[in-house]
């Protein structure tokens, strides 16, 4: 049986979300499905079931299958570095921060991690859903390409193009990326799905004809635009849910800094028909809000700095509602932060926080990876922790006042927020279903 590849023709075409919709299409074929992605870019992670760390996406694929996590489904994965460096997470842990140079200039030694974590889910699946990176066929970097290439040449894979018509260009995207293919993986191509499409299917009739005759690319679908709101990767996602709540309860503003990272924490919240949420990134009345949000950061002392700069950091000190700390978010309430050792800042570093906390927090170098169920302000969570900030007097959580914070992710997902998710993935997927030709694309794994 062979594995199948989904290619972008651009970044933001969808193939987080069709890598998990043709997943769950192959799986009600009895087809045993698993998900991969060789390297991800993102500063956004879940910990997995094997207690190690791979990008939300992957993490939200596998629950959506009903899959184990560990770091075999996504090997490599980089989040942000100081300046022009990035952490690396090899196997499901920090291995080292880099320069991109230097990254992409020992790529090959990355290669048998990869190979290692596919050759084990190949062992375990009938069939792996790739998920490429970006465009296929950035022509200076497809050498150093891991997650669409050298997957699909090293092992095979069948190819499905994926292309957002919002954007505008769809048919130059599809042939431009189909044309600049390497001539052996244009062999492997089985067809493309136009996504995101609005208004009346039957206005594109002409468009798919002219893909398939002209081109000679079979469409394997055309996806109506539905936004999920699940499921958030980096801040484009972000950008693009959508609320209509003209009479919420509550309404919550997260301050969304420049490193924010762990979107997901608020996918609860925006699911809540009584909440209305906003992300806040320059220095408004905060009182207006009933609660104010520290979300988790990639670079906590960065941060906590450009709150400094934007006055958002004496607004929040001066405020007398409710503030929730979330990981980076809940480091920043404390007294001080110390980066001795330089795990998230190029030069030995102290900063003041917010000074709501009565101790100091001080970053070791192995990072904090834990997940598990904990009793957290009167409720039992089921969440994680990702962390290299400790602190000695409150090790998991602080709760006074106006004031609470956590180093702990989850907060808000509740049996409510689940029910939520269940209905709405299993609404979007039938609504998928209906446009997509399932039937072509088992012909060609199997």
């Amino acid at each position: 049986m062979k594995s199948l590849s989904i290619f972008g023709t651009s970044s933001d075409a969808g193939k987080s979300t069709l890598t998990f919709v043709i997943g769950k299409l192959l799986q009600e074929r009895g087809i045993n499905v698993g998900v991969f992605k060789a390297q991800n870019v993102s500063n956004n992670a879940h910990v997995c079931d094997d207690g190690s760390e791979i990008a939300v996406a992957q993490y939200f694929q596998a629950e959506v299958l009903g899959i184990p996590t560990s770091y075999h489904l996504n090997p490599i994965l980089l989040k942000s570095g100081n300046g022009n460096r990035a952490s690396l997470i090899i196997k499901g842990e920090v291995a080292d921060e880099k320069e991109v140079r230097e990254y992409y200039r020992d790529l090959d030694l990355l290669k048998p991690a990869v190979d290692e974590c596919f050759e084990y889910l190949s062992a375990r699946y009938d069939c792996l859903i790739c998920e490429g990176a970006g465009s296929p066929v950035e022509l200076n970097l497809m050498e150093k390409d891991l997650s669409n290439l050298y997957i699909a040449h090293q092992y095979g894979t069948k190819i499905i193009l994926v292309a957002d018509i919002e954007r505008g260009g769809v048919f130059a995207s599809i042939w431009g990326v189909y044309t600049l293919l390497p001539d052996s993986l244009r062999d492997n191509v089985i067809g493309v799905i136009i996504n995101k499409f609005r208004g009346d299917r039957s206005l594109f009739d002409d468009g798919v004809r002219i893909i398939e005759e002209r081109f000679g690319i079979p469409v394997l679908g055309v996806l109506p635009y539905a936004p999920l709101n699940l499921g958030f990767e980096d801040s484009q996602s972000l950008q693009n849910f959508i609320q209509n709540k003209p009479n919420p309860a509550q309404k919550i503003g997260i301050i969304r800094y420049p490193t924010m990272s762990n979107y997901n924490d608020f996918e609860p919240l925006i699911a809540d028909e009584n909440i209305f949420v906003e992300f806040i990134s320059s220095n408004v009345a905060l009182e207006n809000y009933d609660l104010i949000i520290l979300p988790g950061s990639k670079k906590v002392i960065d941060d906590l700095q450009w709150l400094k700069q934007t006055g958002l950091f004496d607004a929040i000190q001066t405020r007398t509602k409710e503030i929730l700390g979330i990981c980076g978010g809940y480091q920043m309430m404390f007294e001080e932060i110390l980066d001795e050792g330089c795990v998230e800042t190029a030069l030995p570093s102290r900063e003041t926080g917010l000074g709501f906390i009565d101790d100091v927090i001080v970053f070791q170098k192995e990072k904090i990876l834990k997940k598990s169920k904990y009793a957290l302000f009167g409720k039992s969570i089921n969440g994680f922790e990702i962390h290299h900030g400790v602190s000695q007097k409150y090790p998991l959580y602080y709760e006074k006042n106006h004031i609470k914070g956590t180093f702990v992710h989850g907060l808000f997902d509740d049996e409510a927020f689940e029910t939520y998710k269940k209905t709405t993935l299993t609404a979007f997927i039938d609504l998928m279903r209906d446009e997509i030709d399932v039937e072509r694309i088992v012909k060609h794994v199997v």
